[in-house]
């Protein structure tokens, strides 16, 4: 019966500890997860300017840009180079050309 009771006086002081020294940050609204949403968002908004940017060093033997140019210049995976894409289209400031596989690339508008 004594362990018990001093089990729970441990969970209760434990739970006390934990609310109001550890977890401080995710009460008042300035967690992390905040900070790492909009560190995101900035990193998605420099890598789509940074896309938009290459269209001007493209060559003039060049057609476009490719998801693999932007794969290996970002260094990022090929679904988030065609989430950009995607994104670019839908605010007007690319356009696909071509259908699927490597024939597909992109032209600023």
């Amino acid at each position: 019966m004594n362990s018990v009771l001093v089990f729970i006086i441990g969970v209760v002081v434990g739970g006390f500890v934990v609310r109001f020294f550890g977890g401080r940050d995710k009460m008042s609204g300035e967690g992390k997860g905040e900070n790492l949403i909009e560190k995101q968002a900035e990193e998605k908004r420099r890598n789509k300017e940074a896309i938009l940017a290459a269209f001007t060093k493209v060559s003039a033997s060049q057609r476009g840009l490719s998801n693999n140019d932007v794969e290996k210049m970002l260094g990022i995976s090929d679904a988030t180079a065609t989430r950009y894409f995607d994104e670019l289209e839908k605010e007007g400031k690319v356009k696909q050309v071509g259908k699927t596989g490597n024939a597909v690339y992109y032209e600023k508008v």
